[in-house]
């Protein structure tokens, strides 16, 4: 074909393809110069540690107190889980999925209106910086989606509620791709990895916020710019997420796009919540293809919310999410 004749967008996408190539480069060269040899993710030393865990407690005191705290023996390590009740303790409860380098306290905000509907689970994610315990690795989307389904078998409930954060929106889908049972709905909060890739300014961006040995400033920057510029305030969630992505070493593999024909093939309920102002992704395009796979009346676009969606709007959130899982309980 000549060039005369050759669909104008060809060079276009390649250009876009050499981009998203250059980019996936140098995120692995940037990992490749942090690597050291375990297979499991830790803390990098003793005082890591210590801070984190002084910086969790910290922040942990700012939450309801739970009435339960377990730690759930896995295939690929330790779980821990808080649970908070509600009145309502009979309604199937929701288990709140966070995402990459968050812990329960980063739902601060979130859990006094979601505790007016339903009781809680948290969780503290295997493989990232929290009080779970690691100690086998986690080698793909199979093994990401197997500890968490040994986890949740071990719930008492019948059925449970999910609420993915970011990428704890992927979270939850991996697992209903592998392990639907007991699942009685999924809300994706903003996901990461499901219904499209991530911008190519994200992954620019998060580059310098994933090196530990580089300045504060640097993710202070990025989680700024995720959260549509706000200022980055001393507060002991900011310290903890601080913490945790300078002093804890992440073995996690690099999740797979699930994409909207993967998730139309579920068979579980599933609503979306779209940050319209979200720069992780292009929100137009995500809204679209996530109202294609789901229904258009299962997606709710937030204008103006940038992706720390759960902050911004945590009395909306609590109301949207009831209002769903009360139309899926068994």
């Amino acid at each position: 074909m000549s060039d005369e004749t050759r669909p104008w967008w060809r060079p276009r996408k390649r250009r876009a393809i050499a981009i998203v190539t250059l980019g996936a480069l140098i995120v692995g060269l940037v990992l490749w110069g942090q690597r050291d040899t375990s297979p499991v993710g830790h803390f990098v030393s003793s005082e890591a540690k210590d801070e984190f865990v002084s910086t969790y407690d910290a922040a942990m005191a700012r939450l309801p107190s739970p009435d339960e705290t377990h730690d759930i023996r896995t295939s690929h390590g330790i779980v821990r889980v808080y649970r908070f009740a509600a009145d309502n303790d009979s309604a199937p409860p929701l288990v709140l999925l966070p995402g990459r380098s968050s812990s329960t306290p980063l739902w601060s905000d979130n859990l006094p209106s979601l505790l007016k509907h339903r009781s809680v689970y948290t969780i503290d994610m295997l493989g990232e910086p929290g009080m779970s315990v690691q100690d086998k690795p986690i080698t793909g989307d199979e093994d990401s989606a197997q500890w968490l389904h040994e986890l949740l078998a071990q719930l008492p409930e019948d059925q449970v509620h999910l609420v993915g954060l970011s990428f704890g929106g992927w979270s939850a889908v991996n697992l209903l791709r592998h392990h639907p049972e007991k699942i009685a709905s999924a809300t994706l909060v903003e996901p990461v990895f499901v219904f499209g890739n991530l911008s190519l300014n994200a992954i620019i961006r998060s580059i310098p916020a994933s090196v530990r040995w580089l300045p504060k400033s640097s993710r202070d920057a990025f989680a700024s710019w995720t959260a549509g510029g706000a200022d980055i305030k001393d507060t002991p969630e900011a310290r903890l997420i601080e913490s945790g992505m300078q002093g804890y070493a992440l073995k996690l593999p690099v999740p797979s796009l699930i994409g909207p024909e993967a998730v139309s093939d579920l068979n579980v309920p599933l609503y979306a919540i779209v940050a319209g102002d979200s720069p992780m992704h292009d929100p137009e395009e995500i809204a679209t293809a996530a109202q294609d796979s789901i229904g258009k009346s299962n997606v709710s676009v937030y204008k103006g919310a940038s992706h720390a969606i759960n902050g911004e709007h945590p009395d909306q959130l609590a109301d949207d999410i009831a209002s769903f899982v009360e139309q899926h309980d068994p």
